[in-house]
């Protein structure tokens, strides 16, 4: 790996990102334009420590996962991507894998509905990215391992990935978020039959989870749809949103949003959350 080239560019597509673009505020403390270093460590799940190292070129080898973050980060486009993977002595993401790669389209659209919780999964379900509501009312996802950041683990799995996982019930039944993504995995894998993190997942929970392996080998194709589900919050109780799951054409990803009727008693709830995200947002960036 060229250390410096890699620093070099983290550096130079760090500045050319506008804070808005990837939901963050500018302040007045901002006195360069771009994002400040804090912000793509926060964005990356990185500490700020090793991105000052990366960029300065102290830090090598980084891993894929970690470039994979950072593109998504400063969300750069595929050849930019590529080059960024090459800098860091590694292959650029192959055809017939699961991409994990967010188009910056879509994450300066989801970064724009800043006000309803926001998440972006790939096809495997890992959990991309995320935004400030989705933290509010899930918990913030960097508490688990990047490997482990995907809904099987956090239904089927054991340690931070499950205890993650705020209760919840669905209308459609106790079993139908569980079915349901198992099914899509299902498809997945016949989707991407080289890719060997998304068999690896699977051989593994079929083997660990008896439930996994009760479901994958009953349930049958099915379709992504609206649902309504009731999270058990910490500190606003019960609230009852639609969930929707939405396809990106071009891109195997799956938006996931909550929102609830305007007015509703549940709105109000949301509400709240955003005020306690905006004041959290405000209190990290005021003391980074």
């Amino acid at each position: 790996m060229s250390a410096v080239t890699f620093g070099a560019l983290v550096r130079r597509w760090r500045d050319r990102l506008d804070p808005a673009d990837a939901g963050l505020t500018r302040t007045a403390r901002s006195r360069t334009p771009g994002l400040r270093r804090e912000d793509l460590a926060g964005l990356a799940g990185l500490s700020v420590e090793y991105v000052l190292r990366l960029e300065q070129g102290r830090a090598t080898n980084p891993s894929a996962q970690v470039v994979a973050a950072i593109t998504r980060a400063l969300q750069l486009r595929r050849p930019e991507r590529d080059q960024l993977f090459r800098a860091a002595g590694l292959l650029p993401p192959q055809d017939g894998m699961v991409d994990d790669h967010v188009p910056p389209g879509v994450q300066r659209l989801a970064a724009r509905l800043g006000d309803v919780p926001i998440g972006i999964f790939a096809a495997d379900w890992r959990l991309l990215w995320w935004n400030p509501m989705w933290i509010a009312l899930h918990g913030d996802p960097a508490v688990i391992p990047e490997p482990e950041r995907t809904i099987a683990h956090m239904l089927f799995g054991t340690g931070s990935a499950p205890a993650y996982l705020r209760p919840l019930t669905s209308t459609a039944g106790p079993d139908a978020f569980a079915a349901t993504i198992v099914a899509d995995l299902k498809d997945a894998a016949d989707r991407y039959p080289a890719d060997p993190r998304l068999a690896a997942l699977v051989t593994g929970f079929r083997q660990a989870s008896p439930e996994f392996e009760r479901l994958w080998t009953t349930v049958g194709a099915t379709t992504l749809t609206s649902d309504e589900k009731t999270i058990s919050h910490p500190e606003i109780g019960d609230v009852t949103l639609d969930c929707d799951v939405l396809t990106v054409p071009g891109a195997d990803l799956r938006i996931v949003a909550y929102t609830a009727a305007a007015g509703s008693p549940d709105a109000d709830r949301l509400d709240w959350l955003r005020v306690t995200a905006d004041r959290s947002t405000e209190k990290e960036r005021a003391t980074a």
